[in-house]
This record gives C-alpha cells, sequence and structure tokens, in this order.
C-alpha cells in the first residue's frame, strides 16, 4: 500500500488552503480534493487490515449533528473557554455556596445512568472545607472531579467525596451500576461531619467499572464499598498513581480491583480477584482457594500516566504530559514533581458538541492536540488524528457516537499518541471498529514513546433509543503501546438491550507486538470478547463476564462441536504472552443451558507459566443456567450451579 505519509501531508496542505479559502467555489473544490485524500487513507488502512473495507470517513464539511443541550449546571465559569458544563470552583468562594452548588450537580447526575448531560467538577488550588465544617459531596454519573494544581497536594478537600450505594428497594442497595465518574489530582483529608448520617461516616468509593481513581492522596480510611445498605455488592475498579495512608483500604464487597503504582498502609480482605502492579505496601500474592486472590507485582513494567489540566503561578491553564517510566512502583509524584512535560492550553484545540467534525479534523491535520469538552458528540464522520504525538483529552466523559457505520475516532501515528477520558458508544449503523489507534507497522512504533489509551471506555447499547451495533470497540494496532484502564461494555441493561438489538462481536483486538495493558474489563460480548495476536504482550488484569443473553447453544458456537466463544483468546501464531490476574464470569440468564468450552484459550506453544492466577466464576445459581467448562485450553474443569460463586482457580499454565 501506498505509505501514509503522502496522504497526511497533504490532508494537512488542503486544510491550510481550505482555512484561506475565500471565496465558496475554493471551498467546494477544497472539500471534495480532503475528500479524495480521506479515501485515500481509507484505501490503506483497509490494504493494511486496520479496518474493514468500505468504512465510511465522511468529507470536511459534515457538521457534528448534537443533541440539544441541557441547561448548563455550572454555578459560574473561571474559564469560558472549557465551555458551560466545566464548572472551576475557587477557595476564595464562601463554602455554603459551594456546597450547595455541589448538592444540587449531584441530585441530577447521582440518578442519571443513560441520561446526555456530561459535567467536569474542577477545583483551584487551595484548601476547602475544615476540621469543623468539612466539604462533603456525593459523585454521580458522568461527572469528574478533579483538582486543578500541578500536585495533588495543591487542592486539599477537608471532608469526603463520595460515591454510594443506590438502591431499588429494601434489601437490593448495590454500587454494581454506578459507573462513568472520576476523581483525580488531589488530596482527600478523610474528616467526618458532626453528628454524620451512615453514608458520611467515611471516605466512600463504592463504584464499579469506568470510574477511575489517579493521583489522589487518601489520608484516613477509604472504603471501596458502602456498608450503610445491604447487600452492598460493587463490581470495580481501578486505582492508580496514588497513596492511601493514615488509615485502612477496606474493600469489602468488591468482586475485583486493580491498584496500580500506588502506596498503601493497609488493604484488607477481598472477593475475587485483586491485582496489584507496582505498589508500595501492597499485600503478598495469595491466591488459591480459601484466600482473598491477591496476585502481586513488584513493579509495573511500563507506565504513562494520564495528562492532566492544571493551573499555574499565573492562573492561566496547562496541560501537564507525564513521561514514560518502566520498572516502577509507587505514585509518579512520591519523590517530587511528575516527571514530563507542560503543554500552553493555546497548543489545544478545544471542541463541543455544536464544533464541526471537519474543523477538528483541520486542527488535528495542523498538528494540534484536541480537548473535547462535556457532552455528547453525534458524528456524521470520524476523527482523524493523523500525526504522532497527539494528545486527545475527554473532559466530563465526553461520549462520542458515530451515526453511519463509521469510525468514531481513527488516531495513525504510533509513536506518542494519548487518548484518554472519552466514552464511545455505539451508533445505529453497524461501525466495523469504534477506535483504532496505531497503523500495523512495527518498524513505526517507538518504544520510547508509546502510544497510550487512558480511562477509555465504549458502550454497546443501554443509553440509545434505537438498536445500535459495532463489529469491534478497540482495535489497538500500535505497538509498544499501553492499555491503561479500559471497559469495553456490550450493555445487559438499560434501553433496547437483547440478543439482536445491541449487537457486537469483540471489545478489544491487540494486533500490535509489545503492547501492555493494565485493567482489561470487557463484558458481553457476543463472540471472543478479547483477541490478542500481537506478539510478546502483558495483560495485568482481566474481567469479564460472558454475554448473558445467548437464546440457545446453537447461536453461541465457536465452531462445530466447540461450545461457546473463550473470554480471551491468544491467537495460536504468538509465541510470547504474559497474563496476571485474570478472571471469566458467567450468567447466562435466558433459562436455557448455555455453556463454554474454555475461558482462556492460549497457544499450546507458550512458556511455561506464562499465564499467572487464572479463574472462572459461576454467578446466581437462582436465575442462572450452564456455565463455563474449562478455566483455559481444556484444564481447571467446571463452574457451574453445582459450585456457583465460588472460584474455580487455575494458578499457573502452561504448567
Amino acid at each position: 500500500p501506498p505509505s501514509y505519509d503522502d496522504p497526511r501531508r497533504s490532508l494537512g496542505r488542503l486544510e491550510q488552503f481550505m482555512n484561506g479559502a475565500e471565496t465558496v467555489n475554493e471551498r467546494r473544490a477544497t472539500r471534495r480534493a480532503r475528500g479524495r485524500v480521506l479515501r485515500r487513507v481509507a484505501s490503506v488502512l483497509v490494504a493494511a487490515g486496520v479496518v474493514a473495507g468500505g468504512m465510511a470517513l465522511g468529507t470536511a464539511a459534515t457538521a457534528v449533528a448534537a443533541p440539544a443541550p441541557a441547561p448548563s449546571m455550572c454555578p459560574g465559569m473561571n474559564f469560558p473557554e472549557l465551555g458551560p458544563d466545566v464548572c472551576v470552583f475557587s477557595p476564595s468562594v464562601p463554602q455554603a455556596t459551594i456546597q450547595t452548588d455541589l448538592d444540587a450537580i449531584a441530585t441530577v447526575m447521582v440518578p442519571d445512568q443513560f441520561g446526555s448531560q456530561r459535567i467536569a467538577l474542577l477545583f483551584e488550588p487551595g484548601t476547602y472545607g475544615s476540621t469543623t465544617h468539612p466539604l462533603v459531596f456525593q459523585v454521580g454519573y458522568y461527572t469528574e472531579v478533579a483538582g486543578l494544581g500541578l500536585n495533588p497536594g495543591d487542592v486539599v478537600i477537608n471532608g469526603e467525596i463520595n460515591v454510594s450505594n443506590q438502591c431499588a428497594g429494601p434489601g437490593n442497595c448495590t454500587g454494581l451500576d454506578n459507573f462513568w465518574r472520576s476523581l483525580s489530582n488531589l488530596t482527600i483529608n478523610v474528616t467526618v461531619p458532626a453528628s454524620a448520617p451512615c453514608d458520611e461516616t467515611t471516605e466512600f468509593w463504592a463504584a464499579s467499572q469506568a470510574s477511575p481513581i489517579r493521583r489522589v492522596a487518601f489520608k484516613g480510611n477509604l472504603f471501596l464499598f458502602d456498608y450503610c445498605s445491604s447487600p452492598a455488592y460493587v463490581s470495580g475498579g481501578y486505582i492508580a498513581d496514588s497513596e492511601m495512608s493514615g488509615g485502612v483500604v477496606v474493600n469489602g464487597g468488591q468482586q475485583q480491583y486493580l491498584v496500580r503504582n500506588s502506596s498503601i498502609d493497609l488493604w484488607t480482605n477481598g472477593v475475587w480477584n485483586q491485582v496489584f502492579a507496582g505498589d508500595v505496601g501492597a499485600p503478598a500474592t495469595s491466591f488459591g482457594p480459601g484466600t482473598s486472590q491477591y496476585t502481586t507485582l513488584a513493579t509495573s513494567p511500563v507506565t504513562r500516566e494520564e495528562p492532566y489540566l492544571y493551573q499555574d503561578g499565573s492562573g492561566h491553564l496547562r496541560v501537564f504530559v507525564p513521561s514514560v517510566q518502566r520498572d516502577t512502583s509507587g505514585p509518579s509524584w512520591a519523590g517530587g514533581p511528575t516527571p514530563g512535560t507542560s503543554l500552553p492550553l493555546s497548543r489545544f484545540f478545544l471542541a463541543s458538541p455544536g464544533t464541526r467534525v471537519g474543523a477538528i479534523d483541520a486542527a488535528l491535520a495542523r498538528g494540534m492536540d484536541l480537548i473535547l469538552t462535556p457532552g455528547v458528540y453525534d458524528l456524521a464522520q470520524p476523527i482523524v488524528a493523523p500525526h504522532s504525538n497527539t494528545i486527545v483529552m475527554g473532559m466530563g466523559f465526553a461520549t462520542l457516537v458515530p451515526q453511519h457505520g463509521q469510525a468514531a475516532m481513527l488516531a495513525l501515528g504510533n509513536a506518542g499518541v494519548e487518548i484518554s477520558g472519552l466514552i464511545f458508544d455505539a451508533g445505529p449503523v453497524t461501525s466495523p471498529v469504534l477506535l483504532s489507534v496505531g497503523t500495523p507497522a512495527p518498524d513505526r512504533a517507538s518504544a520510547s514513546d508509546p502510544d497510550a489509551i487512558q480511562d477509555v471506555f465504549f458502550r454497546i447499547g443501554g443509553a440509545e433509543t434505537t438498536p445500535v451495533s459495532a463489529t469491534v470497540s478497540l482495535l489497538d494496532n500500535a505497538s509498544g503501546s499501553i492499555i491503561d484502564d479500559v471497559w469495553a461494555w456490550r450493555a445487559d441493561h438499560g434501553n433496547v438491550v437483547g440478543w439482536t438489538l445491541n449487537r457486537a462481536a469483540t471489545g478489544v483486538v491487540v494486533t500490535g507486538d509489545g503492547v501492555t495493558a493494565y485493567g482489561l474489563f470487557v463484558e458481553h460480548y457476543q463472540k471472543d470478547e478479547v483477541v490478542w495476536s500481537g506478539q510478546g504482550g502483558t495483560d495485568i488484569f482481566f474481567q469479564n463476564e460472558m454475554p448473558y443473553d445467548p437464546p440457545s447453544q446453537a447461536a453461541w458456537m465457536q465452531a462445530p462441536g466447540v461450545d461457546g466463544y473463550p473470554a480471551f483468546l491468544v491467537t495460536p501464531d504468538v509465541r510470547s504472552f504474559t497474563g496476571y490476574g485474570m478472571g471469566s464470569y458467567s450468567f447466562f440468564d435466558q433459562g436455557v443451558s448455555i455453556y463454554s468450552a474454555n475461558a482462556f484459550e492460549v497457544p499450546a506453544t507458550l512458556p511455561p507459566e506464562s499465564l499467572r492466577d487464572l479463574f472462572t466464576i459461576f454467578l446466581n445459581p437462582a436465575t442462572g443456567r450452564g456455565g463455563i467448562l474449562n478455566v483455559v485450553d481444556g484444564t481447571g474443569g467446571p463452574s457451574t450451579a453445582a459450585n456457583a460463586d465460588t472460584p474455580v482457580d487455575v494458578a499457573s499454565f502452561p504448567s
């Protein structure tokens, strides 16, 4: 195929000319030329096997069709360029005013699981709350909470920032559906109000998937479940680059958790899968029947912390981009400021749901970085990031929805591309892929400057009111890249959900060599949920639930005589792959016995002990049927109603 360089350079020249075009005819001619270049890029992608043939790329003139925005809930704007749904709080504002505003926002966002409102709550450097009057508030759906300091100690909350159970009725209170919220870059001195109700008696983060904690210093007890109501089940979660000191972390009802590059005074108990990578003070590995199912790695092999906004000494906003780190433990800021690079906000194109896709693509073609401010972006064509070292940041869980069967985003560079803080939703026409990162060209990869996919979440159904579909959610072709907290979810509840209504074959496909994944959550897809064909890959933590809803065994067969599909397939040509702390659960709820032959399938030629601490679980014997017949390649035995809610463990494979 032709090189990427020619269409990429041509696209940049065309965008520059388009910006200077003065007549209607000039603009029309430029748009037609841009369409030809985009089609050439598409042909290269198809020839290289990056995407399926026929993917629509659209034209530059097409506008983003945004839904009618909800009224802004922000009390005031210090940085109006960030848009109406980025609320910036200042320590100079009376605490009673801040409390009233935060409570009003929580009232809207806490119950809004499938709504369209998105919001970011940013705190300027300073101290909020006190020992006598702590600041305590709840964090709801699609809510980003972040400090605007360069370091976590620059923003201090004396109080609590909480996520509590939600109750569907007496005795049915859990955090199982507490998704899509985040907490980052600040310090919480856990302070309990006088005469506090139960849900304010400590710091609660009773959140499940897609609810990351990054760069937070907790001073005091941290409960990862809410003990104030029952049964208090939770299905998360992810903590990175954080400090938990001066108290105890109580895991409680959390089924699984990944903690990476953090420091921990004391971590207690566990359910099925607790994985620690590069954590100071982490508990020792203890995996097997009757244990807490801990898997602990002394260091993380390669990390790249997520870029973040901060306010400099002059009050201006900048973006800090942390450097790549190798073989590390503890927070990146433990010994001083995080290593990295500070970028001015002028380097970034600030988009909103009403921004034309052509304008976004033109900015990216000129070499700008991109911030997508909160909202839902209905895309008539993909966002194309053609260059290496491009930063794409979402704020307030900005959500991209392709409308015409195209990708939502194509990131073509193979070095230094970072994509973070976004939700990708499937649209009404089948997309071959929602997000494609990198190109299948190992010689273009950069070991010193890897691509990174950070806090990126995919959703097939649940929020939409019509059937939706996407064949693959995430395609990672970028060799040496880092996947850092991804939840790919084919919805099991919500709007228009069913075997033929929200269709998706595979959550994550990895073709790049030397890819490292942390915190890979992939659930309910209809075929192989993860397909890994790159050489020398590593996955640290994997959580999966197989699809609930196959209508019959005949409808869910990998091959004649082979029941179901594996949750994680390492393809037969792979010579080396390493995995730690990987679990798959079954809950087939259609009243029919459905089986999967194996949860994991890997080449028999992998070196001994390539996989450590694998397991399966059968959920809910009251209504579940069937099960998983083996953990990995015929090894491990079945998980069925006969051993429900009990892990079937394989400590190492091949033995």
